[in-house]
């Protein structure tokens, strides 16, 4: 089966950590077709997660149904979706659920804390970085935590086939990471052995050498080795990283870092990233319409700017926070008085649904919710030509 790297911008051929590519098949038609992923077990058991966590994952980005048969290896979502577009959503959950933070390495378990966190805990780095718990993956995760790992990591033989990371203890045994990087070496193709003799730290465990490995993946913002990476991605994680001691003027000073004030897609992915679900009772709003109102201005040349906000709100609410939906008309007034929206931009999306930004049927249902607001609108031009 082809094979690609676990992070598809790493083009280094001798990246080690791989995963097959991920087959789909559409089945059946009308209101009973589905998207069928044959291989979702291999895919899975390649990023050490459990196949029900990446089918999930695609049923909350797609905002459809799944169906989750472990014992039939039967992983499906509901609808009729495009692989390429699958592909790009494994890619945003091995971002999220998979990656280290802080050095970008898949190598990885997944830990529950006592106050129901969801921690990334990193074997090449030792660092601990906390998953983004918006999502509402998460809840699922905690309700179906993850299982103690085998002794080897990729092998599911003494959990039933639902590869899992780590306990929710997080224990190891002291040598486990050792035995696993001595018996993959073994594993290899002779070329690829001799690569990596080659290499003074690749399977090396002692200290020395895993500072080495940690400085070569280290994603520090000022290193030449990022330079690759997507900004809106970088914008995103570090938004993640940062929200809670973030402010305007942080998170304008990181834009303008990374270069991509004028582009309209950082206006989605600040408004996506930067709420939380208490963006109306924490006054989050309040604290980051500044922000907003600075990305979108001048909001009279700014159409892309005015969709790309929107979008993201489409997302905040239809994917991160469905509670919020009912919301939508708060939060657009919220903006409106702002002079962050315009009334024109309002309407326009008001009235054409779109699956840009969300699955369709999340679209109708956030626009449907927005329609109080829309019609204040429209009352409000009324009065103004009565008055007239």
């Amino acid at each position: 089966m082809a094979s690609v790297n676990v992070r598809r911008d790493v083009d280094d051929r001798f990246y080690r950590y791989k995963m097959p590519v991920m087959l789909t098949k559409v089945e059946g038609r009308g209101n009973g077709i589905k998207t069928v992923i044959p291989n979702m077990a291999d895919v899975a058991k390649a990023l050490s997660r459990p196949p029900q966590y990446t089918t999930k994952f695609f049923g909350c980005e797609l905002g459809a149904q799944t169906i989750l048969d472990d014992k039939a290896d039967r992983w499906i979502v509901n609808g009729e979706h495009d692989a390429n577009r699958l592909r790009e959503l494994l890619d945003v959950f091995i971002d999220k659920f998979v990656l280290c933070a802080a050095c970008k390495n898949p190598e990885t378990d997944l830990v529950i804390t006592k106050s129901e966190d969801i921690i990334r805990d990193c074997k090449a780095c030792g660092q601990q970085t906390k998953v983004d718990m918006r999502h509402k993956l998460t809840t699922f995760i905690i309700k179906n935590p993850p299982k103690k790992r085998s002794k080897r990591r990729g092998s599911n033989e003494e959990n039933g086939g639902e590869e899992a990371g780590a306990s929710p203890t997080g224990e190891e045994d002291a040598d486990e990471l050792t035995l696993r990087l001595q018996s993959e070496a073994a594993d290899l193709a002779p070329v690829e052995q001799a690569a990596i003799a080659n290499d003074d730290w690749s399977a090396d465990p002692s200290p020395a050498a895993v500072a080495k490995r940690v400085h070569a993946l280290s994603l520090d913002d000022n290193s030449d080795e990022d330079k690759g990476d997507d900004p809106m991605e970088q914008l995103r994680l570090w938004i993640e990283i940062n929200r809670d001691d973030a402010t305007p003027a942080t998170v304008m000073s990181k834009i303008d870092e990374l270069g991509i004030k004028e582009k309209h897609k950082t206006v989605q992915i600040v408004t996506e990233s930067i709420f939380t679900s208490k963006m109306l009772s924490g006054k989050e709003l309040e604290k980051f319409n500044p922000l907003l109102k600075q990305l979108v201005s001048p909001v009279e040349t700014k159409e892309k700017h005015q969709k790309a906000l929107l979008g993201g709100m489409e997302r905040l609410v239809g994917v991160n926070y469905p509670d919020l939906v009912e919301k939508v008309p708060h939060i657009l007034m919220s903006w409106y008085q702002a002079d962050i929206l315009t009334e024109e931009a309002a309407k326009q999306w008001g009235t054409h649904v779109s699956k840009k930004y969300v699955d369709r049927d999340v679209s109708k249902r956030v626009r449907k919710a927005s329609e109080p607001f829309i019609k204040w609108l429209d009352q409000a031009d009324s009065d103004d030509e009565d008055e007239e």
